[in-house]
Order: C-alpha cells, then sequence, then structure tokens
C-alpha cells in the first residue's frame, strides 16, 4: 500500500512518478526469490549485476560495429535482463521505471535489428543505461524503508483491499503494470488487466465516488473502458500509453483525496 512507504507527494519530489508498492501477483518472469525481502543484503549484486548488464549492451553494440546484427545477436537483451536477481528486485519495488527498462531493451533491440544509425542506437542505449541507474536507485531507497520496517513481505498474493483507499492505491499498482506489461509487448496481457482491474477494483468503490464526484467516475470509466484499452489496441508508443496512465493516476490522486476527506467527515460525526 502506497501509505506504507512514503507519501504521494514526497515520493513524486524523490523520485519523479508514483507507485512504489510492496506485494503483488503474478510476476512477469516465473515466481520471484527470497532475494526481494532482504534487499540490503544483496545491494552489491545488484550493482554488479546493473554494471554487467550495460558492458553486454556495450559489448552487443561492438559486435554490430564489427559484424552486423547477426553478430551482434541482440536477442540475449531480454535474457540477460531476465536472468539477473535485479529484475524482480525492482518489479516488486518500483513498477514505473520497470517499464522504463523493458522500453529501453527494446529500444536497443529494435534499432539493432532495423540496422539504426549508430546515433540512434547510442541513444537506445543512453535512455535504457539510465533506467538500470534510476531503478538500482530505487531499489536503494525501498531497502531503507524494507530496514526500518516500512514496507511489508513480498508474497505472491493477490491483493484483497479491505477499504476503497486500499482499492485506489492497489488500482495504482495494476496501472503501472498496464505501461510495464505493454513495455514488455504483452499488449493483450496489458487489456487483460485494465478490464480485470475495473472489474475486481474500480467498480467496487464507484457507488461510493458516485455520491462525491459523478463527473470523475464517468471519466475514469471511459479511461478503462475506452481510452486506455484503445491505447493499447491501437499499437501507441510506451509514452503515450503511459501518458494515458498517468492521466487516470491523477484522477484516482483525486479520487483518493475525496474519499479520505468523506472517512475523516463520518469519522468526525461518531
Amino acid at each position: 500500500m502506497i501509505s506504507k512507504w512514503i507519501s504521494r507527494q514526497h515520493l513524486i519530489g524523490m523520485l519523479g512518478a508514483v507507485a512504489l508498492f510492496t506485494a503483488q501477483a503474478a510476476f512477469a518472469n516465473g515466481p520471484i526469490g527470497e532475494h526481494v525481502n532482504h534487499l540490503s543484503d544483496n545491494i552489491d549484486d545488484y550493482t554488479q549485476e546493473v554494471k554487467w548488464l550495460n558492458t553486454e549492451v556495450e559489448a552487443m553494440i561492438t559486435r554490430y560495429q564489427q559484424g552486423g546484427v547477426k553478430e551482434a545477436n541482440p536477442e540475449l537483451l531480454v535474457e540477460n535482463w531476465e536472468a539477473v536477481k535485479f529484475h524482480s528486485a525492482i518489479e516488486t519495488n518500483y513498477v514505473p521505471v520497470y517499464a522504463s527498462i523493458w522500453q529501453g531493451l527494446f529500444g536497443v533491440k529494435g534499432a539493432l535489428e532495423e540496422q539504426a544509425s549508430i546515433e540512434e542506437i547510442r541513444k537506445q542505449q543512453q535512455f535504457l543505461a539510465e533506467s538500470l541507474w534510476q531503478a538500482l536507485g530505487a531499489v536503494k531507497l525501498a531497502a531503507q524503508y524494507q530496514d526500518k520496517g516500512l514496507t511489508e513481505h513480498v508474497t505472491t498474493t493477490v491483493e484483497n483491499p479491505s477499504n476503497s483507499l486500499e482499492a485506489l492505491d492497489a488500482i495504482d499498482n495494476r496501472l503501472n503494470r498496464v505501461v510495464a506489461k505493454y513495455a514488455e509487448k504483452l499488449p493483450k496481457e496489458a487489456v487483460t488487466i485494465v478490464h480485470d482491474t475495473y472489474l475486481n477494483l474500480f467498480e467496487g468503490v464507484e457507488g461510493e465516488l458516485i455520491a462525491l464526484d459523478a463527473n470523475l467516475v464517468e471519466d475514469l470509466e471511459k479511461d478503462f473502458n475506452v481510452t486506455l484499452p484503445q491505447a493499447i489496441q491501437n499499437g501507441g508508443t510506451v509514452d503515450e500509453v503511459r501518458q494515458v496512465v498517468n492521466t487516470m493516476l491523477g484522477k484516482l490522486d483525486t479520487a483518493y483525496a475525496l474519499l479520505e476527506k468523506s472517512a475523516e467527515a463520518r469519522k468526525d460525526v461518531f
């Protein structure tokens, strides 16, 4: 739950995005390792893995310059990423930059396969490297909060919100995961998450929200059922899908504030 990590406003200031989270189900590439519950003990390993990944990308570009696409073997980009422990460390702690890493991986891969200019390949390489180092910073921050006991133990249990505020936190998490799945070139899975999130989470808070702001609910219903699915199905860029999601997250922040204010008002009455 976001509130157990750090306030939304503070997190935006520190990391430039929202949605640090703790427990999630259905990770992209099989079960997560226990190491994600002992982040501080593994920071050195994660750091070495990030260095290794960047070194491998550089070596791949060198092979491309010397022998072309076949020699470069761009398929190794995804294989290397899925092989490191850091993969699940960032996936379980900061989904937005996790999505950026996938965007960077496919950016380099696509540039190599399309035999783009070396300038374009370097541009994609830089984006990937920046995403990896940003991810390492996020994991280091997560480790600090974990050490202070401010995070929950990561499990593979599906979120089961007990109130509307927790449901909105879960929706935030799911929407960021939509961007991640789209960046992973899994559009059908991304759309499935959108539909499931609407049916299993958002519909549960609609009644309470309608009484507070019916227009906001109508806007979000359109976003869930039309705007976001269409952005995915029309094959837009990752940034375009991310923009739709960010707009939705802003509306959900408004909904969160309304529900929070309503809960405080009820508390004052009783």
